[in-house]
């Protein structure tokens, strides 16, 4: 019994030494396998104001103590949001080199190539009572004011894309309450149509009218609407006034071209040649 409590003793020791000598060996001459983490780096280079897309991004493991701070560690964290500065490829993307497409630094890169943004101010009346969002499609509507012989209405602008509602700020800035509200809607149009679009804002009254986004359809050019469509004997009325009315006497001798000036008569002269000798001189008579 001595002699087998003596070898349980020995083989304890023994385990226990190789443990020690394991525990020691591994943490003073093995090498170290340090921690990996993935992170977020881009996959080609990417210019100045690019919406990241999932192909424009990948991961990559990279030591926990080389990973930059800041660091973005998930690709759906990444994309959907513009470049602030240009990205090389297998760059680490920061949070910081990133910005939101609805900010005022990443708003331009949500613009399609070939078409411009341009914005109007619009009122719960012309707007659709704030019923009109972002990505809405809408139809343009151009009155020109006046008389009921000059007031007109017409449709300029059909299907347009609604790219934002409100005003933009910077980012960390936040609206001062105190600043008199304007509401507008900022449209997507081809640069054609923001001319037009423009040159209606100062020459009339501009509204919206919202249509389903799925209706793709174009109303047939009809030309503008009328005061006639409201009051058909409108146009009757108008030219009867204007066959009845009379000009003022004033009017109709200015109307009168003025007689001809006539041009004062000349007098008559006769000339004399009067010879006296080797001297010639003539002799005027009225």
């Amino acid at each position: 019994m001595d002699r087998q409590k003596k070898l349980l003793i020995f083989g304890g020791a023994w385990i226990s030494a190789l443990l020690l000598t394991w525990f020691l060996y591994a943490r003073t001459v093995a090498p170290q396998q340090e921690r990996q983490v993935n992170v977020v780096v881009a996959a080609r280079d990417l210019p100045l104001g690019t919406l990241l897309r999932a192909s424009d991004v990948r991961l990559v493991k990279l030591p926990a103590r080389d990973a930059p701070k800041g660091v973005i560690l998930q690709t759906r964290d990444a994309t959907s949001k513009v470049a602030l500065v240009p990205l090389y490829a297998n760059e680490p993307v920061l949070l910081s080199k990133l910005s939101a497409p609805t900010s005022v630094e990443g708003f331009a890169s949500v613009i399609e190539p070939g078409y411009r943004a341009v914005s109007v101010t619009i009122t719960d009346a012309s707007g659709v009572a704030g019923l009109i969002q972002p990505n809405a499609k809408v139809d343009v509507l151009f009155t020109r004011t006046g008389n009921l012989a000059e007031a007109a209405t017409t449709t300029i602008l059909q299907d347009i894309k609604v790219i934002s509602t409100g005003r933009l700020l910077p980012a960390g800035q936040t609206p001062d309450p105190r600043a008199p509200r304007s509401p507008t809607v900022t449209l997507v149009l081809k640069p054609e149509d923001a001319q037009k679009l423009e040159l209606a804002k100062s020459q009339g009254r501009i509204s919206l009218s919202l249509r389903n986004p799925l209706d793709p359809s174009q109303i047939a050019d009809g030309g503008p609407v009328t005061a006639e469509a409201l009051d058909p004997t409108l146009g009757d009325r108008i030219a009867q006034a204007k066959r009845n009315a009379r000009p003022t006497p004033a009017v109709e001798e200015l109307k009168k071209e003025p007689p001809p000036k006539k041009e004062p008569e000349k007098p008559v002269r006769l000339v004399v040649d009067v010879y006296r000798g080797d001297k010639h001189v003539q002799e005027l008579f009225r």
